[in-house]
């Protein structure tokens, strides 16, 4: 058994987790946890530093659960500080805040530095990750969009949640779930619950859409070289138009993405003799 697994206790039996947050500095981190702790929101919260420690206690179905809370500074000078807290964790909060999009493309970087810490005997597979677009409330400065949060988050087989520290909104729901799965992982002999997000649409697709969203122009998106003949755009447009149909695409985003290729094959045969 992996050494980030608690050993596995008989039902109605205590359960002692330990869980950690992970994200950019102030994206909202430990704003989510007070907010589920003590039901309040602090406006001008101080920049963690370091870690904040805390515990709590949760009821999960007939089980009564020890929570021990690490919140890890977002700040890179703090490495050396939380690099020595990832092991032996059963669930990450990893958060980003959806006005900032540097914070969300860090997210590959945060499980980069995760992975390289536990180590070659340590197993990302056994713990439960739950992703947070936070702040929300924010709508105005919005620039992640849902279905791009959502695709990263259940490409790789994460929970997702929308949420706002500042009106609660998401937090309890969030909380409640990671909870529940991560019981359901203890009691699974430590590997990760299978959710029927993560299983319904293929890595192809995901690849496809995120390529498609960062596309340059129109031969970009199609994935064909300017200059292309119309069999050419034809075909790369029939492939895709297969891969991402909505019909028998469910990835999040992918009703988007079909219409950026409907749209880009439209374009380019216009130029096209």
């Amino acid at each position: 058994m992996e050494a980030n697994v608690p050993k596995r206790k008989e039902p109605g039996k205590s359960l002692r987790i330990k869980v950690i947050s992970m994200g950019n500095a102030e994206v909202g981190k430990s704003c989510i946890i007070k907010r589920y702790c003590e039901k309040r929101f602090v406006s001008k919260y101080l920049a963690t530093i370091g870690i904040d420690y805390g515990v709590t206690k949760v009821q999960v179905r007939d089980r009564e659960i020890k929570v021990n809370i690490f919140d890890m500074a977002g700040h890179p000078f703090f490495y050396e500080v939380r690099n020595e807290f990832y092991k032996d964790t059963q669930g990450v909060i990893l958060v980003y805040d959806v006005g900032q999009k540097d914070s969300f493309d860090a997210l590959d970087a945060w499980l980069a530095e995760m992975k390289q810490d536990l180590g070659p005997h340590g197993n990302m597979e056994n713990i439960v990750f739950v992703v947070c677009a936070n702040k929300i409330d924010c709508a105005k400065h919005r620039c992640v969009d849902e279905s791009e949060g959502r695709l990263w988050a259940e490409s790789k087989g994460f929970l997702y949640f929308e949420t706002s520290a500042q009106t609660g909104e998401g937090i309890n729901e969030m909380f409640q779930t990671f909870y529940v799965s991560i019981v359901d992982l203890c009691d699974n002999g430590g590997k990760r619950p299978i959710t029927n997000s993560s299983a319904s649409f293929t890595k192809e697709q995901a690849d496809t859409i995120r390529r498609i969203r960062n596309s340059k122009d129109s031969w970009d998106m199609l994935g064909v070289k300017p200059g292309a003949s119309r069999d050419e755009v034809n075909k790369a447009y029939r492939r895709l138009a297969v891969l991402l149909h909505p019909d028998k695409c469910v990835a999040p985003g992918s009703e988007d993405a079909f219409k950026a290729v409907v749209s880009a094959r439209t374009a380019l045969l216009k130029n096209i003799k």
